[in-house]
């Protein structure tokens, strides 16, 4: 028990060390222009590319509330294949846009550079969702599926997630509604690695204990 609680700790120790990388990589492209999309990006990458966007086919992806100026309402994000000018297309997060809508949702024309951050997908978990492609409706965001769907099977395993300038409130004041800050992974590895070493040092003193009482007198 000692060993296991030992190697948990090292794990924590090891996954601090590459979430800190993490972090300080989203923390370099917050401050930083995007750079153009390079053939092997990073994750969490700011990058921009130049093309046009097709809109005549489009997925959504996952569930979430947004306050409209009439108040909440439910929506997904808007997912549309692009086409770089040197031909390869890539799918897009346009942003969050409302399940139901009264007005049509806006569609750059001719070709457009749009800058973003590089999201890799993801994989269903065990209470997951079940996707919809024949609706084009997805609740797990597999690049591969959704190309699939859209008719673009060969897109990279990444999305681009557009990102726009902060809000001044909380209300949703463009539709779709892109990005506004990089994320930022939660980082409780630390906390993890002193509880799993907290809990070997006391297994160690329960034991000591326990072996004095053992001993002859």
């Amino acid at each position: 028990m000692l060993v296991v609680l030992l190697g948990l700790g090292t794990w924590q120790v090891q996954r601090l060390a590459w979430k800190q990388e993490i972090l300080a990589r989203i923390d370099h492209a917050e401050v930083n222009d995007p750079i153009p999309l390079p053939a092997n990006p990073e994750p969490y990458e700011k990058v921009s590319v130049t093309g046009t966007f097709l809109p005549d086919r489009s997925a959504t992806y996952g569930a979430l509330v947004e306050t409209l100026p009439g108040g909440a309402a439910m929506g997904a994000r808007l997912i549309v294949p692009f086409r770089q000018t040197n031909g390869q297309i890539i799918l897009v997060d346009r942003g969050w846009v409302p399940s139901t809508r009264t007005s049509p949702i806006d569609q750059p024309d001719g070709v457009v550079t749009v800058s973003g951050y590089v999201r890799f997908g993801d994989k269903a978990g065990f209470f997951s969702a079940k996707d919809d492609p024949v609706a084009r409706q997805f609740f797990t965001l597999d690049p591969k599926a959704i190309g699939q769907s859209l008719g673009e099977p060969d897109v990279p395993a990444f999305l681009l997630v557009t990102l726009g300038p902060p809000r001044a409130s909380e209300v949703v004041d463009q539709i779709p509604d892109p990005a506004r800050h990089l994320p930022r992974p939660p980082n409780n590895h630390l906390s993890y690695a002193i509880t799993w070493y907290g809990l070997a040092v006391a297994l160690l003193i329960v034991f000591i204990v326990w072996a004095r009482k053992k001993q002859p007198a």
